[in-house]
């Protein structure tokens, strides 16, 4: 495994970094809980040490499976992440969407960064993950609602108080991280990243190299359209809502599905799956520290895993960015 810098906290992650949303069952259907505690575990052991959740995955489900996995594995070897200010049980701060959680309960998801809130959702995190600090931990989303200094002089209170290492952001733009760095220094960003969506590499990724702040990079199988797998005609389980995306609809998916072919000879030499190529290929980028990828069971996890092994040569590279410049996506 590779290990990164986040920013200049201190702090190193696997280049791969355990990713669990799906095992959360929000958004993705159901899972089972057993088989993603083993994922957890098989991730570890083949070097992945970072895990990446969130208070909303599940609506706490998911920082409890971490919490769990984690038992008996030294705290100090694993590096813990998550996210506040999704709150599910509160109507204040800027609405969201309308979701539901695991049992179908109608639920109104509210985006809020209001200092007591963050202080009760870290302590929350806390007890759900069964740790007594977390290593990063970002906000979910911004919150129009409430002044951005606010949101980071919390987090500074909690750096202090020992509860987290370091404080991150996810799906800030470019103007957002400067507005928060007036106040406190970030690790991180944490934005959606793929093959199919670069829309970062304009304003963000400059940034981020410039200012030394990490780059982690969610869905970059873009939610599974990019391992291959998901061919038009496929049919997600009940609660999975992937479906309604754009990149596995109408030609779009052909499209996704026909580039994909066109790799599959440099997979196939490289020993590789698609995936894996993918996985390998997006931490190639510049600016992208880490790669959060996620599993439900522990053979997708140590199939993610070996995807640190892939070499791709400046050539290589090359060549799969010239094909993805003739793919369209409407």
């Amino acid at each position: 495994m590779e290990y990164r810098q986040l920013g200049e906290s201190g702090i190193k992650a696997s280049a791969i970094t355990f990713g669990a949303w799906a095992i959360g069952g929000w958004m993705w259907g159901g899972s089972e809980r057993k088989d993603a505690v083993e994922a957890i575990r098989a991730s570890y052991e083949q070097g992945v040490t970072s895990i990446d959740t969130a208070a909303v995955y599940g609506m706490g489900l998911s920082e409890e499976i971490v919490g769990e996995a984690l038992q008996g594995i030294p705290r100090d070897r694993v590096q813990v992440m998550t996210k506040f200010g999704m709150r599910w049980d509160m109507r204040k701060g800027d609405f969201a969407f309308k979701s539901q959680d695991n049992n179908g309960k109608p639920l109104d998801i509210y985006k809020y960064g209001g200092k007591e809130s963050i202080i009760k959702e870290c302590e929350d995190s806390l007890r759900r993950l069964r740790t007594d600090y977390i290593d990063l931990y970002q906000q979910h989303w911004p919150d129009v609602t409430t002044p951005i200094s606010e949101t980071m002089e919390a987090l500074a209170g909690l750096i202090k108080a020992g509860k987290i290492r370091a404080a991150g952001v996810s799906n800030y733009d470019r103007a957002q991280m400067i507005e928060a760095e007036k106040t406190l220094s970030l690790a991180s960003d944490q934005v959606p990243y793929s093959m199919v969506r670069r829309d970062i590499e304009k304003d963000l990724v400059p940034y981020c190299i410039e200012k030394k702040k990490a780059i982690l990079a969610y869905s970059p199988l873009q939610r599974g359209v990019l391992t291959g797998k998901i061919r038009p005609g496929y049919t997600f389980n009940e609660g999975d809502n992937r479906g309604d995306s754009k990149y596995f609809t109408g030609d779009n998916l052909t499209r996704i599905n026909a580039f994909l072919e066109e790799l599959r000879p440099l997979a196939a030499e490289k020993g590789a799956s698609l995936a894996q190529l993918v996985i390998r290929w997006t931490l190639e980028q510049p600016g992208i520290t880490i790669a959060l990828v996620g599993a439900r069971n522990a053979q997708q996890a140590v199939q993610n895993a070996g995807a640190i092994r892939v070499r791709l040569s400046t050539e290589e590279v090359a060549m799969i960015n010239s094909k993805l410049a003739g793919l369209r996506i409407d």
